[in-house]
């Protein structure tokens, strides 16, 4: 168990960040899942800027790493361009 005050209060923010951070990885992979079960182009479409606004919100604070939302990005475009 942490001794100062200072460790104890790192436990609880490092908690509380590790929370946040699963909720809105979640959210993130659910929104993918989504888009990649689109089968309609116009659909994925408009799904997709909403989708990437998103992983970049979470590569911007460290959620996430940027190259993975880059190649995410990469691939849900790819995606949307081979639907008919």
């Amino acid at each position: 168990m942490a001794n100062h005050k200072s460790s104890l209060k790192r436990i609880r923010q490092e908690e509380k960040r590790r929370i946040h951070n699963r909720y809105y990885g979640k959210t993130m992979r659910n929104a993918v899942r989504k888009l990649r079960a689109t089968t309609d182009k116009t659909e994925a479409a408009a799904l997709y800027p909403k989708v990437t606004k998103m992983l970049d919100k979470l590569a911007k604070t460290n959620v996430i790493h940027k190259n993975k939302a880059s190649n995410l990005k990469s691939k849900l475009a790819i995606y949307i361009n081979k639907l008919a």
